[in-house]
């Protein structure tokens, strides 16, 4: 019993100056950071990394010129200023319509009850950041994942596939891009902490009350308690970012395998 009570003593993160509870806060706040940051994750991976392959087969033609220009524009855009550009664009389409079909603020409204009725108010209010995240962050994947499937896309052991009888799509999709997704695989690893430690300026701006809000609200009131708290949950993140970006590496090298 001495050694439960310990073990429970160590899991609690402290009271902050406000008072409640640290474990409370956080548990709450990273499932609404997890909730909007990981569709946001998801779709910025499948977007950017379709992009690439797309701008890679099309190298130097007008498909590559569109999408490489629009991706550099957005990607020396502020999150600020896209988020704010949003919020004002809603706001001014729900005064047009006279009625609101955006959501600007909030994770969700107070008044909504059922599961269905939740369940699109929730979708409704993820709308605007998922668009803003998703935006900003499938830019980085584009360009790299361009890069790196051109670097391979040449390599011998793609000519060798193609010597075999695989067409140029054939060799490709079971070759070059199983290797060029390696790095890219790792960087969606590593990514983890940031899902689930939130998006400090999106979550500001749009009322989002998640784990990057929480950072900043306890280093503004001095909460040690709370800070501690967010850098040790963003370690342990890391840490297990880590053991999948092994996992990942393993599966799509052949010549990598666990032991």
């Amino acid at each position: 019993m001495a050694l439960a009570q310990r073990h429970r003593a160590a899991l609690r993160l402290g009271t902050p100056p406000t008072g409640g509870s640290v474990n409370a806060e956080v548990g709450y706040r990273v499932f609404t950071s997890a909730e909007l940051v990981l569709l946001a994750t998801v779709l910025s991976v499948v977007i950017g990394v379709g992009l690439g392959v797309v701008s890679a087969l099309h190298q130097y033609r007008p498909a590559d010129r569109i999408l490489q220009s629009v991706s550099v524009i957005l990607y020396n855009v502020p999150t600020v200023v896209a988020s704010l550009f949003l919020v004002f664009g809603a706001i001014r389409l729900n005064d047009a319509v006279g009625r609101r079909i955006f959501f600007v603020t909030g994770s969700s409204s107070p008044d909504v009850t059922g599961f269905w009725a939740t369940l699109g108010d929730t979708l409704a209010h993820l709308l605007l950041p998922t668009i803003c995240l998703t935006v900003l962050g499938y830019v980085g994947y584009h360009l790299t994942q361009r890069s790196l499937l051109l670097d391979t896309i040449n390599a011998d052991f793609v000519r060798t596939a193609r010597a075999t009888g695989l067409t140029r799509a054939q060799a490709v999709r079971r070759h070059a891009l199983r290797a060029s997704l390696i790095p890219t695989a790792t960087s969606v690893a590593f990514s983890i902490p940031g899902i689930f430690t939130g998006a400090v300026l999106t979550e500001s701006i749009f009322g989002w009350h998640g784990m990057g809000e929480y950072f900043t609200l306890t280093l503004s009131k001095n909460d040690v308690h709370g800070v501690v708290a967010v850098a040790a949950f963003g370690a342990l993140m890391t840490a297990i970012g880590a053991v999948l970006a092994d996992i990942a590496t393993a599966f799509l090298d052949p010549r990598v395998r666990l032991r």
